[in-house]
């Protein structure tokens, strides 16, 4: 079976994070012998060139797998209209999601464009159940709905040989934080504020942060001027590998996710993958895999009851570590076997 992914995000030298889950779905789906292409282009000029290019080494797809309704949605139809080759959509992008906005702004004719390249797929595949309300509610319409999850790494769902962090202090509680600190969506300062707020009652824990992005430097400013990093209530790690932040799971008594919107929440399917208790706001895929749902108005409004939460997830004696069945749903083998049944199930549909 041969599977062309058209995508306007994947890792590259420039960028070694921008659509890694993109690329993981592709790996999934190669290791069972599948012969995958990858056309990654922003532009419709770049995705036509790279096409030529396929064509001139007499390269042609069974089916193509167009990930993010974007600008390469042409060729997906295009390919469908002149050779008959079905395609399917995986939907990652948040612009649908009200709490973001950007497509309610798109020009009229990109909104046409883009809900007729929806209708014309085969099936949407959503990576979570609020992303795909959230396309429907935008006037996108398919002959089939459904989810599918990212890949977790391996090393998530193995728990490493030392659980001892040289960076964490005994006999304290560990919250962890992961994300890329961009403000309008992960909420960092309403964290933040939540932990001011839990200090001033007890100061036997610890907030960790782990990664990097436009807003860093403001959110390490904000926690200084609160004085959680002069009381050693709260750590800036910088940006991490993620077999890195795989060994802070492991040391860690809790992850907590602040965000405004996610449209699936990758750090809540690595957080499972390690049996690690999950605290967040209901955005993503955190409804079906939380310990603790705290409502959005208490996270960015309300710091004192945000920090009960926290407090309750760190203190809790019910907690318990999340079963196999769950961790497991998010394994490469798992997804790609699921990718691949899309893609038999497609092409028997198009016969």
């Amino acid at each position: 079976m041969r599977v062309l992914f058209l995508t306007p995000w994947y890792p590259s030298a420039n960028d070694a994070m921008l659509g890694l889950f993109v690329q993981k779905h592709a790996e999934a789906v190669r290791a069972l012998g599948v012969d995958v292409q990858v056309i990654f282009s922003q532009s419709w000029r770049g995705t036509w060139r790279q096409w030529r290019a396929l064509r001139r080494i007499g390269w042609m797809p069974d089916i193509v797998q167009l990930n993010v309704v974007q600008k390469q949605g042409a060729l997906a139809l295009w390919l469908k209209q002149h050779f008959h080759i079905p395609y399917i959509i995986i939907e990652h992008w948040s612009g649908y999601l009200p709490e973001n906005g950007q497509f309610k702004q798109l020009h009229l004719v990109k909104k046409r464009f883009m809900r007729r390249v929806c209708s014309e797929a085969e099936s949407v595949w959503t990576v979570s159940q609020p992303l795909q309300q959230a396309m429907q509610n935008c006037g996108m319409k398919a002959k089939q709905w459904g989810t599918i999850d990212n890949v977790v790494d391996d090393f998530f769902f193995q728990k490493p040989n030392s659980t001892n962090h040289p960076l964490v202090p005994p006999d304290r509680k560990v919250l962890l934080h992961i994300s890329c600190f961009d403000e309008r969506a992960k909420n960092v300062t309403g964290l933040l504020r939540a932990a001011k707020m839990l200090s001033e009652r007890r100061k036997d824990w610890l907030l960790v942060l782990v990664g990097t992005g436009i807003d860093y430097q403001e959110c390490r400013h904000y926690a200084d001027a609160l004085g959680l990093i002069q009381n050693g209530l709260v750590q800036f790690t910088g940006e991490q590998t993620p077999q890195q932040v795989a060994e802070w799971m492991y040391n860690a008594d809790a992850l907590v996710l602040s965000s405004r919107y996610e449209t699936y929440g990758v750090v809540l399917a690595e957080a499972a993958a390690a049996r690690l208790p999950i605290l967040s706001t209901p955005v993503g895929i955190a409804q079906e895999l939380s310990d603790l749902i705290v409502p959005q108005e208490i996270a960015q409004n309300k710091p004192g009851r945000f920090a009960e939460f926290m407090e309750t997830i760190l203190w809790s004696k019910e907690q318990k570590p999340k079963n196999n069945d769950t961790a497991n749903r998010f394994s490469a083998q798992t997804i790609g076997a699921k990718l691949k049944s899309i893609y038999d199930s497609s092409l028997h549909n198009n016969l």
